[in-house]
């Protein structure tokens, strides 16, 4: 059964003509070109979300980051900015409509990716004390040494020479990273993917018993924690003290967890299928990166751009009236960014649809929205950078002469709204 014919808002696709719905099966299929003409209708365009809600739709560049970067627009549907309008926004209907009780709702509306300043501000500097930098850099052999271990075993999955780089590569890598980092026990990781797999499903029946024992999971993994306290992460939350002596709450410690372990390896798992699938379809890219390595930081930049897994951001809320590339936003109206139409955009790249590892100039900011930008640039950029870096160029270092094993048009992807993600990756591989 597809995200499509099984989502209860399926009934609500083409009621508006002339304001698409991002649950629409031709904007689905192809966003690049259903998005892209969207940005050439202009930077605003009205639009539908999957409630049947209306939305803005803001699909250029610098448009994109201007909302990015403007806190005037409130990631929190329930922001006391909005005031009254706050009971109509699209995300608590979204959430109704989903069966989840409103009890539950706090760890969503909660979390780090739903809060805005000053509480987005407290959330993000906490955990940053125990996700810093150089943890994470610290961390880049035993990722090396886990993709290793998996590519090493990729023969013995393999069935008549073929392999599913998604099932045995490209999921097992960043789950095994993130899980190991937060101190999610290994018998326990299975569950977290199979829950990861019912979240972005967006079905009810999934939902209703999913999420509840998520969060029963994670109240006893902080319990059993605090017990005996280590170097993982999840110790670290526990730890964190702000300045004036503020505490990540137990609610605010699972929600930082659910936002870390499935931001840290669903879009990582699908980045790494979706570059490889683009660095096997063309082949002088390839050729680019096998002579030259070191090329692998500015590679992944570009698959990000280019064959990103992340479409569109969540739904932003204007606190004001506000006046985009002049079409006026009124207060409470609900705005929708298209990282995939923005990350083309003429106006901005030279020749956008072409595949180049050498855009994006060395040693400068990424020149892209696939992580975002502003104050929610996403917490994990640096370790999905990292392990794209180690999974890509381990990949061709085990097997250099890999090739898909099957046809280019034969590549399945998964039919869910703002995401682009293949169902599998089929590989041939041929030994060193």
């Amino acid at each position: 059964m597809s995200a499509l014919s099984s989502s209860p808002f399926a009934e609500h696709i083409g009621k508006h003509p002339g304001e698409p719905n991002v649950m629409e099966p031709a904007l689905i299929k192809d966003p690049f070109g259903g998005y892209g003409a969207l940005r050439e209708q202009g930077p605003v365009v009205r639009g539908r979300f999957m409630d049947d809600s209306p939305v803005w739709f803001v699909t250029r560049f610098e448009e994109v980051r201007q909302v990015l970067r403007d806190q005037r627009f409130v990631n929190n549907p329930a922001s006391p900015l909005l005031g009254s309008q706050a009971e109509e926004m699209p995300m608590l209907r979204l959430l109704e409509q989903m069966g989840l009780p409103e009890h539950l709702r706090v760890y969503l509306l909660g979390s780090i990716l739903n809060s805005d300043a000053p509480d987005h501000t407290r959330l993000r500097r906490l955990v940053s004390r125990a996700f810093t930098a150089r943890k994470i850099t610290d961390l880049r052999p035993r990722v090396e040494q886990i993709a290793d271990e998996l590519l090493a075993r990729l023969p013995e999955h393999a069935e008549d020479g073929i392999v599913d780089l998604i099932q045995h590569f490209a999921y097992p890598l960043p789950i095994t990273v993130i899980c190991e980092l937060v101190g999610i026990p290994e018998a326990d990781r299975p569950q977290w993917r199979a829950w990861g797999a019912d979240l972005v499903s967006l079905e009810p029946d999934r939902l209703s018993t999913s999420f509840p024992a998520m969060i029963d999971h994670t109240h006893e993994l902080i319990r059993e924690r605090r017990g005996a306290l280590t170097d993982d992460l999840l110790s670290e939350l526990i730890r964190a003290q702000d300045d004036d002596g503020s505490r990540l709450s137990d609610v605010e410690m699972v929600t930082m967890v659910f936002a870390l372990v499935f931001a840290g390896h669903e879009t990582t798992a699908h980045l790494i299928g979706n570059g490889t699938a683009a660095l096997l379809t063309h082949p002088d890219q390839l050729r680019l990166l096998k002579d030259d390595p070191a090329l692998l930081p500015r590679a992944v930049h570009e698959l990000m751009r280019w064959c990103g897994p992340v479409h569109m951001t969540q739904l932003r809320y204007a606190s004001e009236d506000i006046d985009l590339a002049g079409t006026p936003i009124r207060k409470g109206d609900a705005v929708q960014l298209i990282l995939v139409s923005a990350n083309f955009d003429p106006r901005h790249y030279s020749d956008p649809d072409r595949l180049d590892l050498t855009r994006h100039p060395a040693g400068h900011a990424e020149n892209h929205v696939g992580f975002g930008h502003g104050m929610h640039y996403c917490l994990g950029a640096t370790l999905a950078r990292q392990e794209g870096e180690v999974a890509f160029g381990k990949l061709l270092a085990h097997y250099p002469d890999v090739a898909l094993g099957v046809e280019p048009e034969a590549l399945e992807r998964a039919p869910m709204p703002g995401s682009w993600r293949l169902n599998s990756l089929l590989l041939r591989l041929a030994k060193r």
